[in-house]
């Protein structure tokens, strides 16, 4: 099946414009509302950095192990909520801009361009990966290190440990691969 896809004009009375506009409402509160979600994110994971330091207290070593499943977890849904507000924002300026623009005879949605624009955005993405790295994988990676350097050597702990290390392996990759830093 295919559809043709040539942007309506302004002579258009089907209101394509007001269906434009709701389309464009809704998909910037849902971006307001994954950006929203995706930054509280790492706040439960400093609380869950302070449970488990707070736990291997008084559980011992093995406590450790619970982190890297939840940094992954917390850390996964970050990238999967900051994937979509970056798909958000490229539809925007690809799609949803062009068609706009051709409804109105004017240049619309120019702030979905200009932002990404700017001289130092390789820069600021780059330190957003550092950042990304360090909020989510380091205290998995260094979780799994702590309990291989002081833990006890149980066979299904160090299975589970190694598993762990794959984990954090993976998400490192993901990570990377998400970045966009191009400029």
């Amino acid at each position: 099946m295919t559809t043709n896809h040539t942007p309506p004009t302004a002579a258009d009375d089907g209101g394509h414009l007001d269906v434009l506009r709701d389309e464009l409402k809704t998909l910037k509160d849902e971006q307001r509302d994954r950006i929203r979600a995706r930054d509280n994110l790492i706040y439960s994971l400093i609380v869950a950095i302070a449970a488990v330091a707070g736990g291997t207290k008084f559980a011992g070593s093995s406590v450790a192990l619970l982190l890297p499943p939840v940094a992954l977890a917390l850390g996964w849904t970050y990238l999967v909520n900051d994937q979509k507000v970056t798909a958000i924002g490229a539809y925007l300026r690809t799609d949803l801009a062009p068609r706009l623009s051709a409804l109105t005879g004017a240049d619309v949605l120019r702030w979905e361009t200009a932002h990404r624009s700017d001289h130092r955005r390789r820069q600021r993405k780059s330190i957003q990966l550092g950042v990304d790295l360090t909020v989510f994988i380091l205290p998995a990676a260094t979780a799994i290190g702590w309990y291989w350097a002081t833990g006890p050597t149980h066979p299904a702990l160090i299975a589970a440990s190694v598993i762990e290390a794959i984990a954090v392996a993976l998400a490192t990759w993901q990570v990377i691969a998400y970045a966009d830093l191009t400029a």
